[in-house]
Parts: C-alpha cells; structure tokens; sequence
C-alpha cells in the first residue's frame, strides 16, 4: 500500500504478532505521521493556543471582556498544530475525497475526550454544515470526528448557508450573524466538536444559542488550533 499523502510505498514490520493478529490499516507512512504535531507545553487555559506561560490569551481576553460572548463557552480543547503536513492531509480529506484520513484522528479524540470531559457526562453536539455544503462536500467532518468519541451524540443545531470563515477576516467574522438554529435544545453540558479552531467564532455562535435555550455548560474539543 502506498501513503496517501506523499504516495512511498509503506513497508510493514512483521512479528510474531501482527502474523497472527488482524492487520490494520495504515493510510499514511510513519514519516508523514510523525509531521502532524500535537499542542504541548504552555497554552491557553481556554482555547488551547500555544503560549509561553499558561493563562489566557489576548483573543481569549478579549472574549471575556465582551458582555455579549463572557462565558459563553467554558473551554476549547484543541489537539493538533496547523501545520504544513495537517494542511495537505486536511485538504485530501475534506476536499478531495480521501475519506479514510478520517481515521488517522479516531485515537487522538478518544484520548483527548477521556483526559478532558469523561467525567462530565457531557452530550456531543458536532457543528453542522449548510445543506449547500454537504451537498457539495459529501459529508460533515464534525460529525465523523464527534463519532469517535463514546458519548451520546446529538444533532441539536442546523445550519443556513453562508460565506466561509476562511475567507473572512477576523473583524467580519465577529460581526457575522449568527448561522445556526435550534433544532433540539439540550439540557445537559454539551460538547461542541469541529475540526478547527480560528478565531473561536463559529463555536461560541453555537454555544450562545444552545445557552440560551438551557443548555448549562458548553465545552468544545478540536482537531486543530489554527493561529
């Protein structure tokens, strides 16, 4: 088999054990693996920014000091650096088809789910796309993502169609109205999933409508912190 990101040919070690056990499928090579960096070290203590010093960050500060966005969302944790490497193996999977990337994270989020929020008995609720945006892409990476985790998913939110985050600047993306509506209010503490983390927008736009609809606690887990 060959890697799906840089295409070598993957060469598998055999032992004693993986001759007699079910093989398992590895989609990019060791090399590749080992460019996809996880955030360690000093971050923010709310949206997992890379810092010198744990604390709050100036972003996150800024949320805080805002009347309309102060606690709105309690925490993100968030995974892996934005680098070169997640860019490439990002684009193969949301926008070219590589489905099966999907599964390069499936122990990442496990891992993060049962370090950060296994004890509060949280109900997942994946950021939704536009029906535009399935109908263009195929699938929703937030929901493949948020089925990795063992807790109760819920699809409490629906989409309309807009412009994407990506291409907006910081500012519009504040000023944005929020995109999403209620399908099914949650009552519980509810974490968030998404694949990227930016300015935090997108996510507290799906926390503030859930708190005020009763949802108590809003968490969120990400694949990437971007920026």
């Amino acid at each position: 088999m060959r890697c799906l990101n840089c295409h070598q040919v993957i060469l598998h070690q055999v032992t004693w054990y993986n001759l007699f056990s079910l093989p398992q499928t590895q989609v990019i090579c060791n090399a590749c693996q080992s460019e996809l960096k996880k955030i360690t070290g000093a971050k923010c203590l709310s949206c997992s920014r890379p810092m010198e010093k744990p604390g709050l960050c100036p972003d996150c500060k800024r949320w805080e000091e805002d009347e309309r966005w102060s606690g709105v969302l309690d925490q993100n944790i968030s995974i892996f650096h934005y680098n070169e490497q997640m860019k490439d193996i990002m684009a193969r999977w949301k926008y070219r088809g590589d489905y099966i990337l999907a599964d390069l994270f499936r122990e990442a989020m496990q891992d993060e789910f049962q370090e950060h929020f296994m004890g509060e008995d949280v109900v997942v609720v994946p950021i939704p796309l536009s029906d535009e945006r399935m109908e263009e892409r195929g699938f929703n990476q937030a929901d493949t993502l948020a089925g990795f985790i063992q807790a109760p998913v819920k699809l409490a939110l629906t989409r309309l169609h807009g412009e994407k985050q990506s291409k907006k600047s910081r500012q519009e993306r504040m000023d944005t109205v929020n995109p999403f509506l209620l399908a099914e209010p949650v009552h519980q503490a509810v974490l968030l999933v998404d694949d990227i983390y930016t300015t935090g927008m997108t996510l507290r736009h799906a926390a503030k409508l859930l708190k005020t609809n009763g949802t108590p606690k809003i968490f969120s887990l990400t694949l990437i912190r971007s920026g």
